[in-house]
C-alpha cells in the first residue's frame, strides 16, 4: 500500500513539476514561498486586527506567532524527523527528473513546513475574522494552498507532502483560533 501511494505521489509531482512547468508559474512560484514576500499582508493583518480589537491585537500576534512556532517544530521537526523521506529533488531515482527552481536543501520532505505553518495561520485568522470579514473564508485558503502548490511546482515536495502539511496546520489554526476567540475575544 506505502509504494502504491508513493507512485500515485510521483505521478502527481511530475504532472505538477514538469506537466505544468510554465514561464510565468517559473516566475512567481519561487517568491510565492518566501516569507519576506508577505511582510506586507503580515502588516495589513496586524493594521486589520488594531482597529478591530484595540490591543489585543498584539496578544493575537504573540498567539499568532506561538501557532507558527508550535506549527513549524511539529512539521520540521517531530513529522519530517520520524519519517525521514526525501525530498523529490533529493530522491536518487527521481531528481534527475525533477525541474528544481529553488535550492533544494537537506531536510526531509514529509510533511511541508511550509504548507503546515501558512495553513495554520490561514485558518486561525479565519476563525477570528472570518464572521466578520466574509472573502476570508476563500481568500486567506487561497494564500496558504498558493505556497503550498509552489513548494510542489519548484521541485522540494510531493503533493502528499503539502496536502497532509495543510491538515495539520489547519487542525492547530482551528484550535488555537477556537481557544483565543473563546478565551480572549468573545469577552470582549
Amino acid at each position: 500500500m506505502i509504494e502504491y501511494l508513493n507512485h500515485i505521489d510521483t505521478v502527481w509531482f511530475l504532472a505538477v513539476n514538469n506537466g505544468l512547468e510554465n514561464s510565468f508559474f517559473n516566475m512567481i512560484c519561487p517568491f510565492l514561498r518566501e516569507p519576506k514576500m508577505w511582510i506586507p499582508l503580515y502588516l495589513i493583518l496586524v493594521y486589520v486586527w488594531y482597529k478591530q480589537f484595540g490591543t489585543k491585537a498584539f496578544l493575537l500576534l504573540a498567539i499568532a506567532g506561538v501557532l507558527v512556532g508550535v506549527a513549524d517544530q511539529f512539521s520540521a521537526n517531530l513529522i519530517k524527523n520520524t519519517f525521514e523521506r526525501l525530498r523529490p529533488c533529493n530522491q536518487p531515482l527521481l531528481k534527475d527528473q525533477v525541474h528544481l527552481l529553488v535550492n533544494c536543501g537537506k531536510g526531509f520532505s514529509f510533511i511541508s513546513a511550509h504548507a503546515t505553518n501558512h495553513f495554520a495561520l490561514a485558518i486561525y485568522v479565519i476563525v477570528l475574522m472570518g464572521n466578520k470579514f466574509k472573502f476570508l473564508y476563500y481568500a486567506a485558503p487561497l494564500w496558504a494552498a498558493s505556497i503550498a502548490f509552489s513548494q510542489v511546482y519548484v521541485g522540494v515536495h510531493y503533493p502528499f507532502d503539502v496536502i497532509c502539511g495543510a491538515i495539520v496546520g489547519s487542525i492547530l489554526g482551528f484550535l488555537f483560533g477556537k481557544v483565543t476567540y473563546h478565551k480572549l475575544l468573545k469577552l470582549a
